[in-house]
């Protein structure tokens, strides 16, 4: 298992279109990916779920800490850092 802590910039956090772009992308890996909102304390939360990412409430400027466990975790995390570092690519 591997983890990134990596800070929010959008404008909008992880909400809406940035949400749904972010859980496609972590649907399309086989490992267990988790993320934690750091900012306000939560537990952990299933990366592929767009109803649980909508409950961590991860807002701009949030830093968040995501998990990866499987065969792909390191190409997993690089992917969704760099999604996050790219602003969703906006």
């Amino acid at each position: 298992m591997i983890e990134a802590t990596v800070k929010v910039t959008h404008e909008v956090g992880l909400h809406a279109r940035p949400a749904a772009t972010f859980v496609k992308t972590a649907k399309g890996f086989a490992s267990e990916i988790t993320i934690a909102n750091l900012t306000r304390g939560s537990e952990p939360v299933d990366a592929k779920s767009l109803v649980k990412i909508f409950k961590s409430a991860v807002g701009s400027g949030h830093e968040i800490r995501l998990t990866a466990d499987g065969l792909d975790e390191r190409v997993a995390l690089d992917a969704l850092v760099g999604l996050i570092e790219s602003n969703f690519g906006e």
